[in-house]
């Protein structure tokens, strides 16, 4: 099923995510490429806990750093993973041979989540269609996604 974008005179549709088959495989060489702990660096293996059914899901996600700060962008919008590591509170990142659990926040702030998604939607070009912003478009425009694409902070321990 494809929305309607904001932006009819660009010609744009906004996708809304399906898994379908390609994707499924897609994910799997993600992987097992991080699994590798293969480049480059900002992929990694996310596990989070069901907040139903406990059980422990593990999806593959870009980390985004930004000013010695990371990020979790949920790039198809609130999908199970986001509504998991909300509840949780924290994900296991791994990449590789090394794991670390990680305490992460939402951030509630459409003008602090704005750079993060204009960074992202310029570093991930595979997630694109997925968003009415452009790399090009301008800050407030990725001000408007924001609430329709939630970003976590990776809340790093104290040294």
């Amino acid at each position: 099923m494809l929305v309607e974008s904001k932006r009819p005179y660009r010609g744009y549709i906004t996708a809304t995510y399906r898994v379908t088959l390609p994707r499924l495989i897609l994910n799997r060489l993600v992987m097992a490429y991080v699994r590798l702990g293969l480049p480059p660096g900002k992929y990694h293996l996310m596990t989070v806990r069901g907040r139903k059914s406990g059980l422990f899901h593990t999806t593959p996600i870009s980390v985004m750093k930004i000013n010695g700060k990371r990020w979790l962008v949920a790039p198809y919008g609130e999908r199970q993973w986001v509504k998991n590591a909300r509840a949780a509170g924290q994900v296991v990142l791994r990449r590789g041979r090394r794991s670390e659990v990680v305490a992460i926040e939402e951030e509630l702030d459409s003008l602090q989540s704005a750079p993060v998604l204009q960074r992202y939607v310029t570093e991930e070009p595979i997630t694109r269609r997925f968003f009415d912003a452009t790399p090009l478009s301008p800050l407030q425009d990725f001000i408007a996604e924001a609430p329709r694409h939630p970003v976590f902070r990776i809340v790093d321990p104290p040294r």
